[in-house]
């Protein structure tokens, strides 16, 4: 069965640091796209970054550009998100998944984890 299972969540301090990662089990990700969503409480899921796992393409919302980072190893079949300059916006649950399709929409992605708390103090 496909498994994904985030990880790297926690609680940091404006400015900080934290690396999420998300292992997929159970499914080949050769010609899939892997997307990172967060959510906020009282909040809909909004799209954060996708990379295209063949090709390493990736596409970002605005409000991370240049602050998080989006990659894969496909070795380790493992996505990772690197998240720089944390703001206390930023807080959410962060959530992974897994689409056939190039796209940031949430109702695409078939296949999601079970999500990992991220908390941003002021």
């Amino acid at each position: 069965q496909v498994q994904l299972v985030e990880s790297g969540g926690g609680l940091v301090q404006a400015g900080g640091s934290l690396r999420l990662s998300c292992a997929a089990s159970g499914l080949s990700l050769r010609t899939q796209t892997m997307g990172w969503f967060r959510q906020a409480p009282g909040r809909e899921r909004d799209f954060v970054a996708l990379i295209v796992w063949s090709t390493g393409r990736t596409f970002y919302t605005d409000s991370v550009k240049g602050r998080f980072t989006i990659s894969r190893d496909t070795a380790k079949n493992t996505g990772s998100l690197q998240m720089n300059s944390l703001k206390p916006e930023d807080t959410a649950i962060y959530y992974c998944a897994v689409s056939q399709y190039y796209t940031t929409l949430v109702r695409m992605y078939g296949y999601w984890g079970q999500g990992t708390q991220v908390t941003i103090s002021s």
